[in-house]
């Protein structure tokens, strides 16, 4: 799928920007991801909310293989065949996705950095050394 085949079929949904991604492309809207066109196909951003919706079509989830195992992908679906004929469905799949994307977002928030307390300064073994010499000196 080239990049004026995905605008045109995104056409009803909204405007979208379309990046170079591993051997395709990604598609977002307001900034966030929330599509896939790979190789193997067209894939939207899913979650527990979506899933229903991919599995009742018949839909997988994203997958590939690496030399040791195939790499399961939850969170893209297949776009069900059907919806390449019907661009007003697929624009509400594609608002789907992108609540799903927007969902997954707020879950990652970034994490609080804990605080790191003050290293107490060590005297160096020279100072040390000399602090010992000055009271040797003094005492005797």
């Amino acid at each position: 799928m080239d990049r004026e085949f995905l605008t045109d079929l995104f056409a009803d949904f909204g405007p979208i920007t379309i990046r170079k991604m591993f051997s395709g492309y990604g598609i977002s809207a307001d900034g966030i991801n929330f599509a896939l066109s790979l190789r193997a196909g067209l894939f939207l951003r899913a979650d527990e909310v979506t899933i229903p919706d991919f599995e009742a079509e018949g839909s997988k989830p994203f997958q590939y293989s690496t030399r040791a195992k195939t790499v399961v992908v939850n969170s893209y679906w297949e776009l069900p065949a059907r919806l390449f004929d019907d661009s007003a469905e697929l624009a509400q799949w594609a608002r789907a996705a992108l609540a799903a994307a927007q969902r997954a977002k707020v879950k990652k928030r970034p994490k609080n950095k804990v605080a790191k307390k003050p290293i107490a300064k060590k005297h160096s073994a020279k100072k040390s050394v000399r602090r010992v010499g000055k009271a040797k000196r003094a005492h005797g």
